[in-house]
């Protein structure tokens, strides 16, 4: 089951479980949309992995499966 990370690795903003604008790799590594379209272009900074839109969880399937709380930053990742 997908971590479903509470935040944009790089600028810190929140993405909730729902949504759209939550990309990942195949490691889970978080990003938002603004980030990738300003910096990583589909192309996970940490692995070099591909980019792509997290899937959503919602309503009772959340409420069973809840997403993690755990926030990752990572202040070497080139976000501006």
């Amino acid at each position: 089951m997908l971590d479903l990370r509470p935040n944009c690795e790089c600028c810190d903003t929140d993405l909730p479980a729902e949504s759209p604008d939550a990309l990942i790799c195949s490691f889970e590594c978080t990003f938002c949309r603004a980030c990738n379209e300003r910096h990583f272009h589909d192309r996970c900074p940490n692995c070099g992995g591909q980019l792509v839109a997290r899937p959503t969880r919602v309503g009772k399937v959340l409420a069973n499966n809840p997403a993690s709380t755990h926030r990752v930053l990572k202040p070497q990742v080139p976000c501006a």
